[in-house]
């Protein structure tokens, strides 16, 4: 259901990989019957028009199910836990001109790389809270 990487491409505005997050959440805030009764019907492949038209806006993220919601939250917190520092590390560094100058390009880059991620996870766990 994720596909290959095991993960889900989020944005600013939008899930980006919607069919995949959509799929499971739907299966994973299922009960055990109505799991059974799904895959029985073949729904793997099978999306209903409202599933087809409607994209995971951050406003439909908000609007979730409370299971559904309470998923996505820990499963964000977990992410932001694999990381070694938290968002106001990684702030406190970008808006320190001496600390940021003595990073390598590359250790810059992957700052603001990380920042980034950061952000949108905390604007996500708002959204799902």
């Amino acid at each position: 259901m994720v596909g290959e990487e095991g993960a889900f491409v989020l944005g600013w505005d939008e899930v980006l990989t919607e069919e995949e997050l959509s799929t499971t959440l739907k299966v994973l805030c299922m009960s055990e019957e109505e799991f059974r009764e799904y895959k029985e019907q073949d729904s793997w492949e099978d999306n209903s028009e409202e599933e087809e038209n409607s994209t995971l806006s951050n406003e439909v993220l908000s609007r979730l199910k409370t299971p559904c919601k309470k998923l996505l939250y820990d499963s964000i917190l977990l992410t932001l836990e694999s990381y070694a520092s938290d968002l106001k590390a990684e702030h406190d560094l970008l808006n320190n001109k001496e600390a940021y100058e003595k990073l390598s390009r590359r250790e810059q880059q992957a700052l603001h790389v990380r920042y980034g991620q950061k952000r949108i996870l905390h604007q996500l766990l708002e959204l799902v809270q």
